[in-house]
């Protein structure tokens, strides 16, 4: 990583929440979920928090670099219905070495809907990938790539 990201780094990302990411949407085959309101999830919440944070990071990454999330402490304060824009203001607060410290906060025009830190750790994606590769081998299971499903 460049030693060009600085604590004090923030930037702001709006998001109009559609049908696809409220509560029911988050996992359509667990019934419970089915039966709660049609309002934005707080798993992709913490989603469009994350992918805020990435906006300050990126350009501060070298190549082959990558980061992943690794702590999330976030409230979620009020619900959001499909239509509301959703801004995330993120700050990066610290960084310490390959560990990086976000402050989040996000407002969907009419409340403030969540609030709290975020860790990221920076990655040599090629080493990453290939620690889960072996996971996936002991497990019997597919090999992952960066940007499949």
């Amino acid at each position: 990583m460049k030693n060009t990201l600085q604590p004090g780094a923030k930037t702001q990302f709006a998001y109009r929440i559609p049908a696809t990411k409220t509560v029911p949407q988050l996992y359509p085959e667990a019934h419970e979920f089915q039966l709660m309101p049609t309002v934005f999830a707080t798993g992709f919440m913490v989603g469009l928090m994350e992918w805020t944070c990435l906006h300050i990071l990126t350009p501060h990454l070298d190549d082959g670099e990558g980061s992943l999330g690794i702590h999330i402490n976030v409230s979620h304060l009020a619900a959001t219905v499909p239509g509301q824009t959703v801004t995330v203001d993120a700050e990066c607060t610290k960084v310490a070495g390959r560990r990086l410290y976000f402050h989040v906060k996000a407002h969907d025009g009419m409340d403030l809907i969540g609030e709290g830190e975020h860790q990221r750790m920076v990655v040599n994606w090629e080493k990453f990938e290939q620690r889960v590769n072996e996971k996936a081998k002991i497990a019997r299971l597919a090999p992952i790539t960066r940007g499949t499903v």
